[in-house]
């Protein structure tokens, strides 16, 4: 696919993450104006709830959006997300008959503060990296081999939607418990080893009924968008408080995601398949569809009163094992009912070298191989003032699908009185 022409100029530059082709969706406010539906393309933001009220959006009886958030388009279904995205590339398209009408309900994207796209219902994360899991257990138990189900199923644990913050969102270091390998008790303060996770985000837009499973390619098509996703974590809290339940405060305390929602629709000429499987998957995970995206992911890391930013790793969503659809499909096998808004994290994304790692546990082999940033400062874990970025794109001839960055900034841990 090639790039497809708008009249918005800055849309049409092989540089914009957000051209004709892409039209993800969000929420945005202005000085003048509240929390409100927004797509971003090119540099501007055409205003959903003006363009609904202009009579220029109709996809449903009721108006959907006089609502800061897109849950209430999610409902609808896929036929509504399809022909909203029609009449949305037609509104925009290069020599549309509307342009008139549209162009005074575009604000600049630099003039908006970005929102929560959506309200989270529930938040589940899952581990489903492989070279992420075999660092972890060589860093940890000190071989890479995997838990015996890890091949056989996509493992994940049920999170907090209430800690699930947008972009540009600060992050408190937590307070919690830990215990030193020497020590006999445990000890309590902020914690000492706070770390990032690179991960994408499946956004769940239609729901299923409680008690109905649901295939991996009925899966597939409730996915309504993706973001970026940052799964914060405190290694030494969630080292000791995990068994036998798994994570719990170590990761409750924030899990930031990207302002846009890139629909599944604008990913699908960048489908790319699950890797070969080193266990044959049971039939009920089987797909006839390949389930991931050819995705470019980058770490960047700008240390606190520095100026400099430095690229920490590189990698792409096609390194996981397991697709969205699949964790999808294996949530709701049991008969656990699915909302429209429910996010599902992908685990963390690492390839096979040092270059593409997606954690800083893994990037400093659990602090015993420190790194150096570009500007001479050395880190193990994150430090109080460190910025965070996220940034991903899919890639095609003379565009990009981009979700606009994932940013998170390091807060000192809040005092008890």
């Amino acid at each position: 696919m090639t790039l497809m022409k708008s009249w918005v100029d800055s849309a049409n530059s092989a540089d914009t993450p957000f051209p004709l082709n892409n039209l993800p969706y969000g929420v945005f406010s202005t000085a003048d104006v509240e929390p409100r539906c927004g797509v971003a393309i090119g540099d501007m933001i055409l205003d959903m709830y003006a363009a609904e009220e202009a009579g220029l959006i109709e996809i449903a009886d009721e108006p959907v959006f006089d609502v800061p958030y897109w849950n209430d388009v999610m409902d609808l279904g896929p036929e509504a997300w399809t022909a909203l995205r029609a009449r949305l590339q037609q509104l925009l398209a290069d020599g549309s008959s509307e342009q008139a009408a549209v162009t005074p309900l575009l604000v600049l994207l630099a003039d908006a503060a970005l929102e929560m796209p959506m309200v989270v219902s529930e938040y589940t994360d899952f581990y489903a990296g492989r070279q992420h899991a075999a660092n972890m257990g060589a860093i940890l138990r000190g071989s890479p081999d995997l838990p015996a189900n890890w091949l056989h199923i996509p493992i994940g644990y049920n999170g907090r939607a209430s800690s699930v913050v947008v972009s540009g969102t600060d992050i408190h270091r937590p307070l919690g418990q830990s215990k030193a390998p020497d020590a006999d008790m445990p000890s309590f303060g902020p914690s000492k080893r706070l770390d990032i996770e690179l991960e994408m985000g499946a956004i769940v837009g239609t729901s299923s009924e409680f008690g109905q499973p649901i295939t991996v390619d009925e899966a597939d098509k409730m996915i309504f968008g993706y973001v970026l996703l940052n799964d914060w974590s405190a290694r030494d809290i969630q080292g000791w408080e995990y068994q036998p339940l798994g994570p719990f405060q170590g990761k409750a305390f924030g899990t930031s995601v990207s302002p846009w929602i890139v629909t599944s629709a604008a990913l699908e000429p960048f489908r790319a398949p699950t890797p070969p499987r080193e266990k044959e998957l049971l039939p009920y995970l089987n797909s006839s569809v390949d389930g991931l995206y050819d995705i470019e992911l980058e770490v960047l890391m700008q240390p606190s009163g520095s100026g400099t930013t430095t690229s920490l790793s590189k990698t792409n969503y096609s390194r996981m094992y397991y697709s969205a659809a699949e964790q999808l499909c294996h949530h709701a096998i049991g008969g656990c009912g699915m909302n429209a808004g429910d996010l599902l994290g992908s685990g963390t994304i690492s390839g096979p070298t040092k270059a593409e790692y997606g954690s800083l546990m893994e990037l400093s082999w659990a602090g015993r191989e420190p790194f150096t940033l570009d500007g001479g400062e050395t880190r193990t874990f994150l430090e109080d003032g460190d910025t965070m970025t996220l940034r991903g794109a899919a890639k095609g001839d003379g565009f990009q699908i981009g979700f606009g960055d994932c940013v998170g900034t390091i807060l000192p841990s809040v005092e008890l009185p």
